[in-house]
Formats: structure tokens, C-alpha cells, sequence
């Protein structure tokens, strides 16, 4: 079982590769190969239904992360956050109903709001990495701790350093 810490990470890889699928899903659509298409999109559905699980239960157990960025991006992030939300509402009812219409093959009623699901199904996707680098790399959990007017580059800066009794090279982490 994943430690409740790895959620967050398992959770932007299922985002990455549900844009992955649906990018992939369009290309194949966009060269007439139904079969490759409909793969991808039906994996990308899957994912994402993985997805809302893991995310559903991280946040069941963990509750909500607090962003601590400061200055000119705390607007951006909510700005982000906000859109990211709304449009994440949507996404089930419209893939479900995009993936319905396809498998009744009502290919005239899939394409007309498949022009909408996908857009906001690949934003809501692609912005979910954004939040969860925002979050827990650039101004998250990660920086908790540092000395304050320090980088985070220069608190963490790896080196490779020769060792003396040895030839081989060890990574170590600075001080």
C-alpha cells in the first residue's frame, strides 16, 4: 500500500497520463484511426476515474494542503486553483456523456460536445500538474524548514564529489 505521502505524486502522474491518452486520443482521431482513438480515450477515462479515487480517498485521510506562496504567484495559483475547480466539476458529466454518445454511435452528437470535453477535460488535466508542482515542489512541503532568504537551489544543491580512498563518484547531498 502507498504511504498517504505518495498520494499527491500518484495523483499528478494520473493527471499527466490522462493528457497523455487524451492528446494521443485527438492525434489518432485526427488521422481517421478509430480504433487507436477510441483506446486511448477509453484508457484516458479510466485513468481518470483512478484518479478521482485516489484523490478522493488522499484527501479523506489528509485533508487540504495550505498554499504557502508569497507575492505576484499566490494570485496566479488561485487563479489557477479556481479555474482548475470549475472546470474539474464539469469533467465526469462530460465524459460520460461524450463516452455514451459514442458507444450509442451517435457519431454527430459525439463530436459536437466532444469539441467541448476535450479542451476542458485536457485543462483540467494539464492544470492539475501545474497545482500539484505549485503545491509541493515550488512552494510546498518540500521547501517546510528552510532558512529563511535562502533558495531553494542553494539549500539542496547536489554535488558529485570524488571519493579519496576510492574512484568511484558518490552523490551527496550539501550541507
Amino acid at each position: 500500500m502507498l504511504e498517504l505521502s505518495q498520494f499527491p505524486t500518484l495523483n499528478a502522474s494520473l493527471n499527466a497520463a490522462s493528457a497523455a491518452l487524451l492528446t494521443t486520443g485527438y492525434y489518432f482521431i485526427r488521422q481517421r484511426n478509430t480504433v487507436a482513438h477510441r483506446v486511448c480515450m477509453t484508457l484516458a477515462f479510466v485513468v481518470s476515474i483512478v484518479f478521482l479515487c485516489s484523490y478522493l480517498y488522499y484527501h479523506a485521510h489528509a485533508g487540504s494542503t495550505r498554499f504557502t506562496g508569497t507575492g505576484w504567484i499566490r494570485p496566479i495559483y488561485f487563479t489557477i486553483l479556481l479555474t482548475h475547480t470549475i472546470f474539474a466539476a464539469l469533467v465526469p458529466l462530460l465524459a460520460v456523456m461524450t463516452l455514451h454518445r459514442a458507444l450509442r454511435q451517435d457519431w454527430t452528437k459525439h463530436q459536437r460536445i466532444a469539441r467541448w470535453t476535450l479542451p476542458i477535460w485536457l485543462y483540467v488535466s494539464v492544470t492539475g500538474v501545474v497545482i500539484y508542482w505549485l503545491l509541493y515542489h515550488a512552494y510546498g512541503s518540500l521547501n517546510a524548514g528552510r532558512e529563511e532568504g535562502k533558495g531553494r537551489i542553494e539549500q539542496s544543491t547536489t554535488f558529485l564529489r570524488r571519493s579519496e580512498t576510492k574512484t568511484a563518484y558518490t552523490l551527496e547531498l550539501a550541507q
